[in-house]
């Protein structure tokens, strides 16, 4: 999404948290801002925290006959921190496809390109 402003335009950058509601949030400026910052920290933090998960949820599903199998409660508990985990990788890959179209040239169709 692009905005407007007095000198150049700036893009509105989809945060990795959600408002009231989980209601989007969104920060317009050049990315170089505090809330920014803030943001790619907290994207680094959900990444990290994702790859941890996926790790964790390989072992607890690694079948050895010699471990005991995980149990219903541990598997549910896996699943609703792994849809939680990929709530927030969407958010952030949506959010940076976003301020990547902002700054990329539109692709061209088959009739511009020529034969």
């Amino acid at each position: 999404m692009r905005v407007a402003g007095e000198r150049d335009a700036s893009t509105a950058r989809l945060l990795p948290w959600t408002g009231t509601g989980g209601k989007p949030c969104y920060v317009v400026g050049d990315g170089t801002g505090y809330v920014s910052r803030k943001a790619d920290e907290v994207e680094e933090i959900q990444l990290d925290m994702a790859d941890e998960l996926l790790g964790h949820a390989a072992d607890l599903l690694a079948e050895t006959e010699s471990e005991a199998h995980p149990t219903v409660p541990q598997l549910r508990f896996l699943a609703r921190r792994l849809c939680e985990s990929l709530e927030q990788v969407k958010r952030i890959a949506e959010g940076r496809g976003s301020r990547l179209e902002a700054v990329l040239p539109p692709p061209q169709s088959d009739s511009e390109i020529g034969p």
